[in-house]
Protein backbone atom coordinates (compact mmCIF):
# COMPACT_ATOMS: atom_id res chain seq x y z
CA UNK A 1 0.00 0.00 0.00
CA UNK A 2 1.47 3.02 -0.90
CA UNK A 3 2.25 5.76 1.84
CA UNK A 4 -0.06 8.64 1.76
CA UNK A 5 1.87 12.15 1.21
CA UNK A 6 1.10 14.44 4.23
CA UNK A 7 -0.52 17.75 3.69
CA UNK A 8 2.49 19.57 5.34
CA UNK A 9 5.08 17.73 2.48
CA UNK A 10 3.48 18.99 -0.99
CA UNK A 11 4.64 17.51 -4.03
CA UNK A 12 4.96 20.41 -6.24
CA UNK A 13 4.72 23.90 -6.33
CA UNK A 14 1.38 23.77 -8.53
CA UNK A 15 -0.31 21.30 -5.89
CA UNK A 16 0.76 24.67 -3.64
CA UNK A 17 -0.70 26.68 -6.14
CA UNK A 18 -4.11 24.64 -6.17
CA UNK A 19 -4.36 24.52 -2.61
CA UNK A 20 -4.31 28.00 -1.58
CA UNK A 21 -6.93 28.82 -4.38
CA UNK A 22 -9.27 26.09 -3.18
CA UNK A 23 -8.92 27.55 0.36
CA UNK A 24 -9.57 31.41 -1.28
CA UNK A 25 -6.22 32.72 -1.68
CA UNK A 26 -4.71 33.60 -5.40
CA UNK A 27 -0.80 33.59 -5.14
CA UNK A 28 1.88 35.20 -7.65
CA UNK A 29 4.36 32.32 -8.55
CA UNK A 30 7.06 33.60 -6.33
CA UNK A 31 4.98 33.46 -3.11
CA UNK A 32 3.89 30.25 -3.94
CA UNK A 33 7.12 28.80 -4.56
CA UNK A 34 8.11 30.44 -0.82
CA UNK A 35 5.91 28.05 0.64
CA UNK A 36 6.10 25.45 -0.64
CA UNK A 37 9.95 25.55 0.00
CA UNK A 38 9.10 26.48 3.69
CA UNK A 39 6.92 23.65 3.80
CA UNK A 40 9.10 20.99 1.77
CA UNK A 41 12.42 21.98 4.11
CA UNK A 42 10.52 22.63 7.13
CA UNK A 43 11.71 26.19 7.58
CA UNK A 44 10.31 29.43 8.66
CA UNK A 45 8.81 31.62 6.35
CA UNK A 46 9.64 35.40 6.50
CA UNK A 47 7.09 37.41 4.76
CA UNK A 48 8.05 41.12 4.21
CA UNK A 49 5.52 43.75 2.90
CA UNK A 50 3.17 46.52 2.93
CA UNK A 51 0.29 46.16 5.69
CA UNK A 52 -2.73 44.94 3.51
CA UNK A 53 -1.07 42.77 1.15
CA UNK A 54 -2.16 39.12 2.31
CA UNK A 55 1.07 38.26 4.31
CA UNK A 56 -1.25 37.19 7.62
CA UNK A 57 -3.81 35.84 5.48
CA UNK A 58 -1.00 33.00 4.49
CA UNK A 59 -1.04 31.45 7.18
CA UNK A 60 -4.91 31.63 8.20
CA UNK A 61 -4.71 29.74 4.64
CA UNK A 62 -2.51 27.49 5.65
CA UNK A 63 -4.04 26.41 8.44
CA UNK A 64 -7.09 25.72 6.89
CA UNK A 65 -5.36 23.82 4.31
CA UNK A 66 -2.92 21.12 6.38
CA UNK A 67 -5.88 21.46 9.30
CA UNK A 68 -3.46 22.12 11.66
CA UNK A 69 -4.29 24.21 14.67
CA UNK A 70 -3.64 28.14 14.12
CA UNK A 71 -1.57 29.58 16.62
CA UNK A 72 -1.50 33.53 16.35
CA UNK A 73 1.44 35.24 18.40
CA UNK A 74 0.82 39.16 18.24
CA UNK A 75 3.67 40.91 18.34
CA UNK A 76 3.95 44.51 20.16
CA UNK A 77 6.37 46.73 21.55
CA UNK A 78 7.45 45.30 24.86
CA UNK A 79 6.20 41.78 24.27
CA UNK A 80 8.15 39.11 26.70
CA UNK A 81 8.42 35.31 27.22
CA UNK A 82 5.77 35.19 29.58
CA UNK A 83 3.59 36.37 26.99
CA UNK A 84 4.78 34.59 24.39
CA UNK A 85 5.76 30.95 25.21
CA UNK A 86 5.11 30.69 28.77
CA UNK A 87 4.69 31.34 32.49
CA UNK A 88 4.48 29.51 36.04
CA UNK A 89 0.77 30.03 37.53
CA UNK A 90 1.70 31.82 40.55
CA UNK A 91 -2.00 31.44 41.69
CA UNK A 92 -2.37 27.89 41.93
CA UNK A 93 1.18 27.53 43.08
CA UNK A 94 0.45 29.40 46.31
CA UNK A 95 -2.73 27.27 46.81
CA UNK A 96 -0.90 24.01 46.32
CA UNK A 97 2.73 25.31 49.09
CA UNK A 98 -0.59 26.06 51.69
CA UNK A 99 -2.14 22.83 51.11
CA UNK A 100 1.24 21.29 51.23
CA UNK A 101 1.69 22.66 54.80
CA UNK A 102 -1.97 21.98 55.80
CA UNK A 103 -1.30 18.59 55.32
CA UNK A 104 2.05 18.58 57.20
CA UNK A 105 4.24 17.63 54.33
CA UNK A 106 7.83 18.52 54.33
CA UNK A 107 8.84 22.00 52.09
CA UNK A 108 11.49 20.15 50.41
CA UNK A 109 8.88 18.48 48.46
CA UNK A 110 6.84 21.52 48.17
CA UNK A 111 9.47 23.24 46.22
CA UNK A 112 9.56 20.42 44.12
CA UNK A 113 5.92 19.53 43.52
CA UNK A 114 5.42 23.78 43.02
CA UNK A 115 7.36 23.65 39.70
CA UNK A 116 5.60 20.44 38.10
CA UNK A 117 4.32 20.56 34.24
CA UNK A 118 0.15 20.98 35.29
CA UNK A 119 1.50 24.76 36.97
CA UNK A 120 2.84 25.62 33.40
CA UNK A 121 0.68 27.72 31.63
CA UNK A 122 1.79 27.13 27.86
CA UNK A 123 1.57 30.54 25.14
CA UNK A 124 1.65 29.89 21.65
CA UNK A 125 5.24 29.68 21.05
CA UNK A 126 5.32 26.38 23.69
CA UNK A 127 1.71 25.42 22.33
CA UNK A 128 3.44 25.02 18.84
CA UNK A 129 6.21 22.32 19.90
CA UNK A 130 3.91 20.35 21.81
CA UNK A 131 2.91 16.82 20.39
CA UNK A 132 -0.16 16.75 18.37
CA UNK A 133 -2.19 13.61 16.84
CA UNK A 134 -3.29 15.27 13.72
CA UNK A 135 -1.34 17.83 11.18
CA UNK A 136 1.30 19.86 13.12
CA UNK A 137 0.08 23.46 14.36
CA UNK A 138 0.86 26.79 11.91
CA UNK A 139 2.26 29.41 14.40
CA UNK A 140 2.03 32.72 13.07
CA UNK A 141 4.15 35.36 14.33
CA UNK A 142 2.27 38.48 13.67
CA UNK A 143 4.61 42.14 12.90
CA UNK A 144 7.79 40.74 14.26
CA UNK A 145 9.10 44.47 13.83
CA UNK A 146 7.00 45.67 16.16
CA UNK A 147 8.52 43.96 19.19
CA UNK A 148 11.88 44.52 20.90
CA UNK A 149 15.35 43.11 19.99
CA UNK A 150 15.35 41.14 23.60
CA UNK A 151 12.54 39.17 21.92
CA UNK A 152 13.90 38.45 18.53
CA UNK A 153 16.79 36.58 20.07
CA UNK A 154 14.59 34.92 22.30
CA UNK A 155 12.85 33.48 18.73
CA UNK A 156 16.41 32.19 17.45
CA UNK A 157 16.54 29.17 19.84
CA UNK A 158 12.68 28.41 18.38
CA UNK A 159 13.37 29.04 14.84
CA UNK A 160 16.83 26.89 14.49
CA UNK A 161 16.09 24.44 16.59
CA UNK A 162 12.46 23.83 17.36
CA UNK A 163 13.03 24.28 21.09
CA UNK A 164 11.74 26.37 24.17
CA UNK A 165 14.08 25.77 27.21
CA UNK A 166 12.72 26.03 30.80
CA UNK A 167 15.02 26.14 33.25
CA UNK A 168 13.05 24.19 35.69
CA UNK A 169 12.11 21.70 33.28
CA UNK A 170 14.77 21.72 30.78
CA UNK A 171 14.42 22.19 26.76
CA UNK A 172 11.44 21.25 25.14
CA UNK A 173 12.04 20.25 21.82
CA UNK A 174 9.43 19.45 18.99
CA UNK A 175 8.81 16.37 17.57
CA UNK A 176 7.59 17.04 14.55
CA UNK A 177 8.44 20.48 13.62
CA UNK A 178 5.04 23.54 13.16
CA UNK A 179 4.55 25.25 10.58
CA UNK A 180 6.19 28.74 10.91
CA UNK A 181 4.68 32.02 9.52
CA UNK A 182 6.82 35.58 10.52
CA UNK A 183 5.34 38.76 9.25
CA UNK A 184 6.61 41.90 8.92
CA UNK A 185 5.48 45.53 7.81
CA UNK A 186 8.68 46.90 7.78
CA UNK A 187 8.52 49.93 9.96
CA UNK A 188 12.29 49.13 11.31
CA UNK A 189 14.88 46.27 10.25
CA UNK A 190 14.85 42.73 11.45
CA UNK A 191 18.23 41.34 12.53
CA UNK A 192 20.10 39.21 10.07
CA UNK A 193 20.49 36.36 12.46
CA UNK A 194 16.70 35.87 12.47
CA UNK A 195 16.30 36.08 8.96
CA UNK A 196 18.85 33.76 8.07
CA UNK A 197 16.69 31.21 9.63
CA UNK A 198 14.33 31.68 7.67
CA UNK A 199 13.26 31.72 3.89
CA UNK A 200 12.05 34.72 2.73
CA UNK A 201 9.88 36.59 0.81
CA UNK A 202 8.76 39.70 -0.68
CA UNK A 203 4.63 40.25 -1.19
CA UNK A 204 4.45 42.99 -3.52
CA UNK A 205 1.22 44.22 -3.97
CA UNK A 206 -0.92 42.29 -6.87
CA UNK A 207 -0.96 43.09 -10.85
CA UNK A 208 -3.78 44.67 -11.88
CA UNK A 209 -5.38 41.36 -12.77
CA UNK A 210 -5.02 39.39 -9.88
CA UNK A 211 -6.04 42.04 -7.68
CA UNK A 212 -9.60 42.16 -9.85
CA UNK A 213 -9.79 38.19 -9.29
CA UNK A 214 -8.66 38.78 -5.46
CA UNK A 215 -11.55 40.98 -5.07
CA UNK A 216 -14.09 39.13 -7.10
CA UNK A 217 -13.36 35.67 -4.87
CA UNK A 218 -13.54 37.88 -1.42
CA UNK A 219 -16.33 40.29 -2.52
CA UNK A 220 -18.20 38.48 -4.82
CA UNK A 221 -21.46 40.47 -4.53
CA UNK A 222 -19.40 42.94 -6.15
CA UNK A 223 -19.57 41.71 -9.71
CA UNK A 224 -16.83 41.97 -12.47
CA UNK A 225 -17.31 45.57 -13.15
CA UNK A 226 -16.90 46.97 -9.58
CA UNK A 227 -14.27 44.91 -8.76
CA UNK A 228 -11.82 45.92 -12.09
CA UNK A 229 -13.02 49.95 -10.84
CA UNK A 230 -11.91 49.43 -7.28
CA UNK A 231 -8.66 47.73 -8.38
CA UNK A 232 -8.07 50.03 -10.79
CA UNK A 233 -8.89 52.85 -8.41
CA UNK A 234 -6.72 51.37 -5.68
CA UNK A 235 -3.54 51.07 -7.44
CA UNK A 236 -4.05 54.85 -8.88
CA UNK A 237 -4.52 55.82 -4.76
CA UNK A 238 -0.68 54.17 -4.23
CA UNK A 239 0.92 55.97 -6.44
CA UNK A 240 0.06 59.75 -4.44
CA UNK A 241 2.74 58.60 -1.91
CA UNK A 242 -0.17 58.29 0.61
CA UNK A 243 0.88 58.09 4.50
CA UNK A 244 -0.70 54.77 4.20
CA UNK A 245 -1.44 53.41 0.63
CA UNK A 246 -4.23 50.97 0.52
CA UNK A 247 -3.37 47.45 0.19
CA UNK A 248 -5.45 44.25 -1.01
CA UNK A 249 -7.53 43.81 2.59
CA UNK A 250 -8.44 47.35 1.59
CA UNK A 251 -9.73 47.41 -2.18
CA UNK A 252 -11.96 43.81 -0.18
CA UNK A 253 -13.61 46.36 2.05
CA UNK A 254 -14.02 48.92 -0.69
CA UNK A 255 -15.90 47.10 -2.94
CA UNK A 256 -17.59 45.40 -0.44
CA UNK A 257 -18.99 48.77 1.45
CA UNK A 258 -20.03 50.71 -2.58
CA UNK A 259 -21.62 46.81 -3.32
CA UNK A 260 -23.42 46.82 -0.25
CA UNK A 261 -24.80 50.52 -0.87
CA UNK A 262 -26.35 49.16 -3.75
CA UNK A 263 -23.88 50.10 -6.60
CA UNK A 264 -22.69 48.56 -9.37
CA UNK A 265 -20.08 50.67 -10.95
CA UNK A 266 -17.53 53.90 -9.23
CA UNK A 267 -19.01 57.50 -9.73
CA UNK A 268 -17.53 60.41 -7.70
CA UNK A 269 -19.91 60.92 -5.15
CA UNK A 270 -19.51 57.15 -4.16
CA UNK A 271 -15.98 57.50 -3.87
CA UNK A 272 -16.18 60.42 -1.82
CA UNK A 273 -18.71 58.98 0.89
CA UNK A 274 -16.82 55.22 0.99
CA UNK A 275 -13.14 56.48 1.07
CA UNK A 276 -13.22 55.64 4.94
CA UNK A 277 -13.52 52.51 3.86
CA UNK A 278 -9.86 52.30 1.60
CA UNK A 279 -8.17 54.88 3.35
CA UNK A 280 -7.55 55.30 7.14
CA UNK A 281 -6.02 58.51 7.69
CA UNK A 282 -7.30 61.80 7.43
CA UNK A 283 -4.58 63.04 5.80
CA UNK A 284 -4.62 60.55 3.02
CA UNK A 285 -8.55 61.58 2.49
CA UNK A 286 -7.37 65.23 2.59
CA UNK A 287 -4.53 64.18 -0.18
CA UNK A 288 -6.86 62.52 -2.17
CA UNK A 289 -9.55 65.10 -1.92
CA UNK A 290 -7.08 67.42 -3.12
CA UNK A 291 -5.86 65.50 -6.01
CA UNK A 292 -9.42 65.53 -7.38
CA UNK A 293 -11.62 62.56 -6.95
CA UNK A 294 -12.87 62.99 -10.44
CA UNK A 295 -10.00 62.50 -12.02
CA UNK A 296 -8.67 59.52 -10.13
CA UNK A 297 -11.86 57.87 -10.93
CA UNK A 298 -11.84 58.50 -14.77
CA UNK A 299 -7.85 57.53 -15.04
CA UNK A 300 -8.98 54.51 -12.80
CA UNK A 301 -12.22 53.74 -15.29
CA UNK A 302 -9.97 53.98 -18.07
CA UNK A 303 -7.67 51.18 -16.67
CA UNK A 304 -9.98 49.17 -15.66
CA UNK A 305 -11.90 48.96 -19.67
CA UNK A 306 -14.77 48.56 -17.26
Amino acid sequence: MQEEVPVTAPGSVEEVAKALSENGYLADEGLTTAIFLALALKRPLFLEGDAGVGKTEVAKVLSSWTGGELLRLQCYEGINLAQAAYEWDYARQLLHLRAVEASGESAREAEDEIYDERFLVRRPLLRALEPTLGSPPVLLVDEIDRADDEFEAFLLEILSEYAVTVPELGTIRAEVPPVVVLTSNRTRDVHDALKRRCLYHWVEHPAFEREVEIVRLRAPQAGERLARQIAAAAGALRELGLYKPPGVAESIDWAAAVAALGHRSLDEHTVDVTLGAVLKYQEDQTRVRSAGLSDILRAAVLRSGA
